[in-house]
Parts: C-alpha cells; structure tokens; sequence
C-alpha cells in the first residue's frame, strides 16, 4: 500500500478539488483564498517568529552572510520606522510604536551578541570574518586611523545617549504626566458636551477611548524611551568588550602582534559599533519626533514645520538682510553669506506675493481683505449659522460645581466616591419625599477656589463651601471629651463646629466623642440637606403630571376624577408644593387625591386645600415626627398669648400676624429655648395650636427654628396621647412671655 492510500482525504477536500477541475473560477477562487489565508497566517505569526529569531541568535553562531543580510535589515527596518513617525499627523497615528520600539532593540541587541561571537571566535581571519557589512563601515569611518575611528563612534554615542535619547526620555516623561493629570478634566468636559447636546453618545464614546488611548500611549512611550538609552548604553560597553577582548584573544589565543590584532579587531569594533548605532541613532530621532508632535495636529510634520517657519516674509527678510551684511565683511566668505542672503530674501518676497494673492481672492468671494491672523495670514470670516433655540441652553435643575483639586472625587476612574454617595442621596430623598429627584449635573468650574464646591438649584447658588480633600472632618455633636489638632472649621450641613484631621487621627477622634466623616460625606450630606429645604422647588407640572401616570395604573378612576373634573393640573402642583414646603412628604397621593375630590368642590383656595391634605395625611405627619409612640409631647400657647395672635393676625389680614416686633422676638426667643430643651431630652419638637395659627406660625419659624413643626389640633390622631412639656407666655400678662 503506498502512501497516498494510507492518508485518507476528507470527501468535502474530495469534492471541492474535483469542482475546481471542472470550473475554472472555483480553482481561481480557491488560488485567491489560499493566498489570502497565507498573508493573514504570516502577519499573526510574525512577530513571535521574529522574537525567536532574536532568541537564536543569542545562542547560536550565524555565518557572515546572514549577518550582512541582518544588519542592512535592521538598517532599512528603523529607516521605515523614522519615515512613519515623520509623515504621522498624530502621535496615536502611530499607537504601536512603544511595541516597535521594544521589538527594534531587542533585534539589534541580538545582532551585537552574534557578532561579537563571530568577531572574537574568527576575527584572527582579517577584516571579512564578520561580513562585509561590517568591515564596510569599519574602513569608511576610521580612514585608516584607529583614533578617528574610537573618536568618531564616541561622537556618535554621546550624540544619541545625551542629546536625543535623553531630551525625547524627558518630554515623554512630562507629557504623560500631564496628560494622565489632564485626563478627568477631559472627561468631564466630553460629559459636559454630552449632557449640552452638542455631542451624542457614540461621538462620546470615541471621545472617551481617543483620551484613554492618548494617555495609555504616552505611559507606554515615558517606559519605552528608557529601552533606547539602555541600548546606547550597552552599545559603548560592547564597544569597549569587542576591543578589549579581540586584542587579548588576538594575541594569547592566536599568536598575533599587538600591531596586527588591534588593526583586525579596531576595524571589526568601529564596524560593529556603527552598524548598531546608526539604527539606534534613527530610531531615537523617531522616538523624539513622535512625542514632541502635536496631539491636536492635522498636519504632516513637514508640511507644519514649513508653516511655522516661513510663514511671515518678514522673518526671512531680516534674516536675509544679517546675512548680507556678514557676506560683505572683510574676512567672511562672501559667496557662501550672500547666496543665503538672497535664497532667504527670495522666500520672503514668495511668501508674500502668495499672501497678497490669498488676500485679493479672499475679497474677491466676499471675504474682508484687511482681517489677518498671526503671522500676516489673512482670515476668511466664517459664516454664522442662524441662530435658534438650540443656542440657548438651559438651566441645571441641580448643579453640582467643583475646583480643580476636587475632580478626582467625581471621577470614576481614579475611584472617585462622591457620584455613588449623590446617587444614594437622590433614591433616598426620593423614596422619602415620594417623587424623583432630577439627576445632579457636575462639572468643574475654574472659576472656584482649588477645594472649594457650589451648589445650585436652578442656576442660583444654595451652598457653598471648602473641603480639605486629604484630610477627614470631625464633627462636635454637642458634647466631646477633648480638642483634637486640625485646621477649625464648620460642618457645611448644620453650621456645627468641625475640625479637619488627619486621616491617622480617625481613632482618636471618634474616641473623643466626635463624629468623623470623609470629603465625600461632607459635600452628600450638605447636598441632601439643601435638597430637603428647598424640595417643593424641584417638583413641577411634568413631574406632577408622571406622578398621575404612575397612579392612573392602579387607580383610574381617582385621577381622571380629579384632574382635570376638579381641579386642574397647576393647583395641584401648588398644593404638592405647599406640603413639601412644609416638610410634609407626598408619597401617599392616594389620600391626597381623595381628599381633594372631597374638598375640591367647596374650594379652590390652594391654602385651605393643603391644610385638609395635611388633616388627611395627619397619620404620615405624625409618625415620620415621632414614629410608632402613643404619646406626644408638645409645645403650647398660653391662652391669652392665643387670643392676641388671633386678633393680631386679623388686624394683619392677608400680611400676617401683625404684632410688634419686640414681641415676635420674645416669641422666637421662647420657642427657641423650648425647642432646645426637647432636643436636649431626645424628643421632638412640637408646636400645637389651632388651625387658624398654624400656617402662619409655620411659616414664622421655618427658617428661624428649623428643628421646630408646628400642628393644628385637628392634625393630631384621635388615638394619640397630648403630653404638654411647656407653655409658651404669660397666662396674665400676655406682653410678658415666658416659658412654664
């Protein structure tokens, strides 16, 4: 049995060659495929064959030939690789050059190891023991002088190590350190476009992978330059091995003179030595012109440098004027100075004859001829587009402002906590006030202080404070064992003493009695307390008319019977906004609605509507005051103090309580003492008193007793027990108050 019939060919492989017989275009089809299919395999096994080449070369002897045909490839390799970075219009136009770079040095590396195997093992043959090559440019560079040839290479070698090498090893270092620096202000400003509409989310997207990328490459080329400098490096110490090596071999292993083994071996050393560097040389010019471009370029470097030199006649006309003046000084060599002087005087009368004629187009298609930019270029004005209500952005419901020393708090990828707190805030506040918070908008505002936040609802400022980032706050609830080192301050949130610690004094602090907090809860908790006070401001009719939708599932018929058969949707966003003013949370709207389809029809007062909201949800108010308890504690007016009030607040009408203000001080005052006495047992504060006082007393100290709520009696549940706890005035002298 032959070998042909041991193999057995599938019948697929079996059937398509005998098609391709019969057909023509399926045997051209298959030609096609199978060299495509080669190009591909070829191109995803090329490097790591390359990788292993280098490998054998270290460990194995290559003959002279090979050697020849590895150094002018390694030659013509960094040639292509300087010629791509030139005609690159931007950095990441070239993405893999950290990779070609690491790929290029381990290659020639390779090649000084096996031809120092071959130097030292076959140098006593003569100058041809390691290829032509090499002995070319031996011969070239040394003239026949040993001296000239070690001076030269030294040359070379400080060239590339201190000037090149070292001068594109520091900008690369500085330009990834300032674009990794720069990258969250980036992406802030990619949201910011994003969130205006100017960009949508797949332009966005790429935005966000070119900043990455951009910042990736740089990391990668600040590691990279430092393969060049090593390779110099190791170039001058190869040198100096190669030479000091060949002449001790040359002389105790094969017998030559010291004459004849330092001409053999200096010869095949300065080869050597040029043959690696000249590449290491082009690839450094490479390394330096990639990271000095310009990210933001859209041109070739030639064509840039060009723009940027010889863009003003100007220049060249005072440069061909020193010139001139140099050729005809006695001494100077006239005709060198004063060819350059006219080369340079004829650019500049080019440039401008170019300029002129740019101008005279320009005015002829409408532009104006006198507008020019830098460097005398004339500037075409561009046609404004019509203006219309896209230009006119609107304003951020919430906004959350911070300075520069902030950003890595809100950004993600350096594990920025403050986004995942003000998402906690907004599904707490809006589970509690019963309907969704809008989203916080934040951005960077240079305009702030370094550490400082804003915050804004409805582009009006409502907070704003300054944070010690690296540092942790400890906050005095009222009563702490002892001071603690910091830098004093104020809790944003509640106006409490604070002092900003160092993160190691955490411990401690705590022990004391203080209550520690980081940057990222400070600025949450001042968000949520501004957010509180002021939530009827962020409920409207869209959001009032989505809260009817998500009723209108389960129940119909109550919405469609309130609104709009008794009230329309404005009045009712009023009366939602009275109650959240009032600290009253609106997630019970099955109460509120029939409610107002019971009240609705006597009144449209939006004043009398909320006050029986409040009376139908009195269970809600009482229990988010003082939960589950049976008894509740309260604050009183005397009497009297009562019938003045009332007769104030008649005399007041529409205005309000019309008492003096003496009076509405000592007013304030007790009630504060009151308030801070209930604190101060771990109650609530409570103000009762009738319905006709309530929202105007409610309304008296809102902002002045914050921790004070005031309830009318038909508010309190008729299962609940009144504990008065004091009394408010003088039961016989009313002008007097007091606290009892």
């Amino acid at each position: 049995m032959s070998l042909k019939d041991k193999i057995k060919v599938p019948s697929f492989i079996t059937s398509l060659i005998g098609t391709a017989k019969k057909n023509p275009k399926v045997a051209k089809g298959l030609v096609i495929g199978s060299t495509a299919y080669k190009k591909v395999s070829m191109i995803k096994i090329g490097t790591p064959v390359l990788v292993l080449a280098c490998l054998s070369m270290i460990t194995l002897p290559l003959p002279p030939f090979l050697l020849d045909i590895l150094f002018s490839f390694n030659i013509a390799l960094s040639m292509v690789v300087l010629l791509v970075s030139i005609y690159s219009k931007k950095p990441l136009d070239f993405a893999s050059f950290p990779s070609v770079l690491l790929l290029t040095t381990i290659l020639r590396l390779s090649l000084n190891v096996a031809s120092t195997r071959v130097i030292l093992l076959n140098g006593q043959n003569g100058t041809e023991a390691a290829g032509k090559v090499i002995e070319a440019f031996g011969n070239v560079v040394m003239g026949g002088s040993y001296t000239v040839g070690i001076i030269v290479f030294t040359i070379l070698i400080i060239i590339n190590f201190m000037v090149v090498t070292k001068g594109a090893g520091r900008i690369a270092e500085v330009t990834a350190r300032f674009t990794l620096d720069a990258m969250p202000g980036k992406q802030m400003a990619i949201d910011a476009d994003l969130n205006a509409g100017i960009i949508d989310q797949e332009t966005a997207r790429q935005r966000r992978i070119d900043v990455t990328s951009e910042s990736d490459f740089y990391g990668s080329m600040d590691g990279a330059s430092k393969f060049v400098k090593g390779d110099a490096v190791a170039g001058l110490l190869i040198m100096i091995i190669n030479l000091v090596g060949g002449i001790i071999i040359g002389v105790f292993h094969f017998g030559l003179s010291v004459g004849e083994a330092a001409s053999i071996f200096a010869i095949l050393t300065i080869g050597d030595g040029l043959v690696a560097q000249i590449p290491s040389l082009l690839l450094s010019v490479a390394s330096a012109i990639i990271v000095t471009r310009q990210s933001s370029s859209k041109q070739e470097m030639g064509q840039q440098v060009v723009t940027d030199l010889f863009s003003n006649p100007k220049t060249m006309y005072i440069v061909g004027s020193v010139l001139a003046v140099m050729g005809i000084v006695p001494g100077m060599p006239h005709i060198a100075f004063l060819l350059l002087a006219a080369i340079c005087a004829g650019i500049g009368y080019l440039v401008e004859q170019q300029k002129k004629k740019q101008e005279q187009d320009a005015a002829k298609n409408g532009g104006a001829s006198g507008a020019t930019g830098p460097g005398g270029a004339a500037k075409t004005p561009v046609e404004q587009k019509e203006l219309s209500w896209d230009d006119v952005s609107e304003v951020d419901v919430i906004g959350l402002e911070v300075g520069y020393r902030l950003i890595p708090m809100v950004d993600k990828n350096q594990n920025g906590e403050l986004l995942n707190r003000v998402k906690g805030v907004r599904k707490k506040l809006s589970q509690d006030l019963g309907f969704l918070i809008p989203p916080v908008h934040i951005r960077d505002n240079l305009d702030l202080g370094p550490n400082f936040y804003r915050i804004t609802l409805m582009g009006v400022t409502f907070g704003e404070a300054e944070i010690q980032p690296e540092r942790d706050m400890a906050i005095n609830p009222g009563q702490v064992f002892g001071e603690i080192p910091g830098l004093k301050a104020k809790d944003p949130a509640f106006g409490l003493d604070a002092v900003w610690i160092s993160k190691n004094d955490n411990d401690k602090a705590l022990g004391l009695g203080y209550t520690v907090v980081d940057c990222s809860t400070v600025i949450a908790t001042h968000l949520s307390q501004i957010l509180v006070n002021n939530c009827a401001s962020l409920i409207g009719q869209e959001e009032v008319q989505n809260i009817l939708d998500i009723v209108a599932k389960s129940q119909p018929k109550l919405v469609n019977g309130v609104v709009p058969s008794v009230i329309n949707l404005g009045l009712l966003t009023l009366i939602l906004q009275n109650l959240l003013n009032e600290g009253v949370p609106i997630r019970d709207m099955r109460t509120i609605l029939e409610t107002l389809v019971e009240y609705g029809p006597k009144s449209q007062d939006p004043e009398v509507l909320t006050a029986a909201c409040r009376i139908g949800l009195r269970r809600l108010i009482l229990q988010d005051i003082v939960g589950s308890e049976d008894t509740v504690p309260v604050i009183t007016l005397a009497p009297d103090l009562e019938k003045v009030l009332h007769k104030s607040l008649e005399t007041g009408g529409s205005e309000g309580i019309g008492i003096e203000p003496g009076m509405a001080q000592r007013i304030q005052q007790s009630l504060q003492d009151a308030t801070q006495a209930q604190e101060m047992e771990g109650e609530p504060a409570i103000l009762l008193t009738s319905g006709i006082l309530r929202q105007t007393l409610s309304r008296f100290v809102k902002n002045t007793i914050p921790g004070l709520r005031v309830l009318s009696y038909q508010e309190v549940p008729d299962d609940k027990q009144i504990k008065i706890v004091s009394v408010v005035g003088n039961q016989n002298q009313p002008g007097n108050l007091g606290m009892r």
